[in-house]
C-alpha cells in the first residue's frame, strides 16, 4: 500500500476521530491536561505503527506531564482502538508534540500588533493633513 493511497487516509481519519473521542472520555489519568488535542495522525504504510500529532494547552511543564502520561495510556487506547475500530491490525501509537497551533497564534499576534501599528500611522498622517 502506497503512503498516500486513499486506503491510508480513511484509516488516519478514523484513528484521529475515535482518538480524539477516547481522550475525552477514556483517559483518567490526571497527567493528561484537559486542554489536549489531536491534530492529526500519520499511520504507515503496513498499518503497524501510528504518529499521533497532539496539541496541548500550557506550559513546558504540563505539557511533558501530558506526554508522559499518554505515552502510559497507549497501550490503553491502543486496545480500545481494537475494540471499538474493525481493523485486522491495531497500529502502535506514538505521540508527538505538535506546537503548530501555538506558533500559528503568535504569528497572528505579530500580524495583529503590525496593523494596529500601520492603523495609528495613519490616524497621525490623516490628522496632519487637515491641519494644512
Amino acid at each position: 500500500m502506497r503512503k498516500n493511497s486513499m486506503k491510508n487516509r480513511i484509516v488516519s481519519q478514523e484513528v484521529r476521530r475515535e482518538l480524539s473521542r477516547l481522550m475525552l472520555d477514556g483517559v483518567k489519568d490526571p497527567r493528561v491536561a484537559p486542554l489536549t488535542t489531536v491534530t492529526d495522525v500519520t499511520v504507515a504504510p503496513d498499518l503497524k505503527t501510528a504518529k499521533v500529532y497532539v496539541s496541548v494547552y500550557g506550559d513546558a511543564e504540563v505539557k511533558k506531564n501530558t506526554m508522559d502520561g499518554l505515552k502510559n495510556a497507549a497501550p490503553y487506547l491502543r486496545s480500545m482502538l481494537a475494540k471499538n475500530l474493525n481493523m485486522r491490525l491495531t497500529p502502535q501509537l506514538f505521540f508527538v508534540l505538535d506546537d503548530s497551533l501555538e506558533y500559528a497564534m503568535k504569528i497572528e499576534g505579530m500580524i495583529a500588533s503590525l496593523h494596529k501599528e500601520e492603523d495609528s500611522g495613519e490616524e497621525e498622517s490623516s490628522e496632519e493633513e487637515e491641519g494644512l
